[in-house]
């Protein structure tokens, strides 16, 4: 058989052999370092038997494969360790993630005492260096196994897959894991690993089902990478909005009032205000927007034309008894009502109010908008995941002809309040498409989803964007262009969205006339030009640490009176900055000059203005900065 290797080189061998021999037949050196491989582009094992043709890259840690196998195998060493140290404890999944790994278990919460303990017991592990075995068990005998060794979860697992013959498990020692791979070839290979933290998560993510004890780690091949990333991760901690924004004063929240529901101190109040003001005032007065103002809530009945009560009911909150029939007629005869999960219905209405032509278009309404999403309680983050958020929406309706346009001023628009805030190097632009496996999900035909989906593909084109694609992410109306970012952490969120509808000016019955005096159904673009302002304020926190751009700083001057017998003075000051716009407060306390320097450093103020005698008596302030 012929194996081409990534280099293009070939070899050829007179018999089947597994990938581990081969790469050893290549080096030693390479055989120590193998973590995975591809077959064919497909991943696989190291232990994976090749018998005819075919083209092979062996991964190493070097490669995203390879640190996958590396770092799952470490999942695997943490579970044993947990299973010797906790024979209760069940399985349930340990996959490999970005930058590391998580196991999750049925077990009591973890201190980190508990976890360093579970370090202690994996590197005794390692050190013994048992090899890990592959092997197969039809499902009768994979359910048999699990069944005995009391493994409940992997027993459910199993039974979800009613068509597989057989499944494939992993062994080291006595701990034995079902598991499809792939693997290293022993537990030694494991140089350098660290677990970073526990915390609760819901079987499934599910949060009707019970909750269980999750445990993450990192793993490298090099103790000197695994101490650069530990570094790393005490950067994160100080940038996480959630600690760093109720540590500064932006935000809080409170059991009795819910989760996902913040509540804006006066310092973030004040940061919201600027950006929201900042942007109406930008899409107004430069970009041609009508603000419109409209209910928090509606009927069933919009959202019944809109299609959301059918697509999206269930993130919705309903307000009363939902007692509709399986027609979605109350059954009652009581209105049922929901606080809105977006705005798009009821500016159709404000477009509908008067007849337009096509001199009226394009016509673009802006609204700052305050709505609501029934989030998952394991789903939701600080701010930027909630159930109350309010954005910087916006619907544009256009003629055919100027859809192209208005599509590439709203990317415009929204790459200009990126490059403004300092995030426009932070993001990555991904086209959401419908997925044509499940059609039910969406409204309209698969020859209306390719048009659309062509026409935005071309708008991206001509503007010349780097986009991937994503199946699966659209609407339920439409595709879109979600502009994306990834937190501290690094999960990724959508934080601006520009999208293409092609079917509620139908559903809504909108039209304008034509210049030969005949109706026509228009085109309409939904987009955000900043998007949801708790999500973005989240983002500045991370991005800047704290220490914000001035003109978006709640506080940008702090006047110091040296002493009480400057306070007179402290205050002519102050009120002179108010005069002209700037946020400023004054520190009157009776504390040494000193100490209020340092704290309004900690503070991370941009300008401090110290007044003492000096400056009373020449009319001019001592300035000091935290640029200098």
């Amino acid at each position: 058989m012929k194996i081409t290797l990534k280099d293009g080189s070939c070899k050829e061998y007179s018999s089947a052999m597994s990938v581990y021999d081969i790469a050893l037949d290549i080096s030693e050196g390479l055989a120590r370092a193998a973590c995975a491989a591809e077959i064919n582009g497909n991943t696989a094992d190291l232990r994976t038997v090749i018998d005819s043709d075919c083209e092979l890259n062996i991964l190493t840690f070097d490669s995203e494969g390879g640190k996958k196998a590396y770092r799952h195998t470490c999942a695997h060493v943490m579970a044993e360790a947990v299973k010797n140290l906790y024979p209760e404890a069940k399985l349930t999944i340990g996959p490999a993630i970005d930058n590391g790994f998580y196991y999750d278990f049925d077990m009591p919460s973890l201190s980190r005492e508990d976890l360093d303990n579970i370090e202690k017991e994996m590197k005794k592990i390692i050190k013994k260096g048992d090899k890990l075995k592959r092997y197969t068990l039809s499902k009768e005998e994979a359910i048999k196994l699990m069944t005995e060794r009391d493994e409940p979860y992997k027993v459910e697992m199993i039974n979800e897959h009613p068509d597989s013959d057989t499944f494939t498990f992993y062994q080291q020692g006595d701990f034995i894991e079902f598991c499809a791979g792939p693997h290293l070839m022993s537990t030694k290979q494991i140089k350098a690993f660290k677990l970073t933290s526990s915390s609760g998560a819901y079987w499934r993510g599910d949060e009707h089902n019970k909750m269980l004890t999750r445990i993450y780690g990192t793993a490298f091949n090099k103790k000197a990478d695994l101490e650069e990333y530990l570094a790393y991760l005490e950067e994160i901690k100080y940038r996480d909005h959630n600690r760093l924004g109720r540590d500064m004063d932006l935000f809080t929240t409170v059991d009795v009032i819910g989760q996902g529901l913040p509540l804006f101190m006066p310092k973030g109040t004040k940061m919201i205000q600027k950006l929201q003001r900042w942007i109406e005032d930008l899409e107004d007065n430069e970009w041609g927007y009508v603000r419109t103002r409209t209910p928090l809530m509606a009927k069933s009945d919009l959202y019944k034309i809109s299609d959301h009560w059918g697509h999206y009911k269930e993130g919705m909150f309903i307000l009363g008894e939902d007692d509709e029939d399986e027609e979605g007629n109350s059954v009652s005869g009581n209105e049922i009502f929901a606080l809105r999960p977006m705005t798009c219905p009821f500016q159709y209405y404000v477009y509908k109010t008067r007849q337009k032509s096509y001199r009226d278009l394009p016509y673009r309404m802006g609204e700052t908008s305050t709505i609501f999403r029934n989030e998952e309680s394991g789903e939701m983050h600080g701010l930027t995941r909630v159930r109350q958020f309010t954005i910087s929406e916006g619907h544009l309706i256009c003629t055919p002809e100027q859809i192209a346009d208005e599509f590439k001023g709203c990317v415009e628009l929204a790459r200009y309040c990126l490059k403004t805030l300092g995030l426009e190097e932070d993001v990555t632009y991904r086209m959401s498409k419908w997925d044509p496996e499940h059609p039910d999900k969406y409204l309209g035909s698969a020859d209306e989803w390719d048009t659309v989906e062509d026409a935005m593909r071309k708008i991206l084109d001509d503007i010349g964007l780097e986009y991937t694609e994503e199946a699966g992410e659209a609407a339920f109306y439409g595709p879109k262009l979600d502009i994306q970012a990834k937190n501290v952490y690094g999960k990724e969120d959508t934080m601006i969205t520009v999208q293409l509808d092609m079917f509620l000016a139908e559903r809504f019955d909108m039209y304008y006339i034509d210049e030969n005096g005949e109706k026509k159904r228009p085109y309409i673009i939904h987009r955000t030009s900043m998007g949801c302002y708790e999500r973005t304020l989240a983002w500045l926190i991370e991005k800047y640490a704290g220490k914000f751009p001035t003109w978006l700083c709640p506080e940008q001057v702090r006047v110091l009176p040296i002493s009480e017998k400057y306070e007179d003075y402290a205050k002519k000051v102050l009120s002179e900055l108010k005069k002209n716009g700037i946020d400023a407060t004054i520190d009157n306390r009776s504390e040494k000059i000193g100490y209020k320097i340092r704290e309004a450093r900690l503070d991370k103020l941009p300008y401090m203005l110290v007044v003492g005698a000096n400056e009373e008596s020449s009319g001019k302030v001592s300035v000091r900065s935290r640029f200098a």
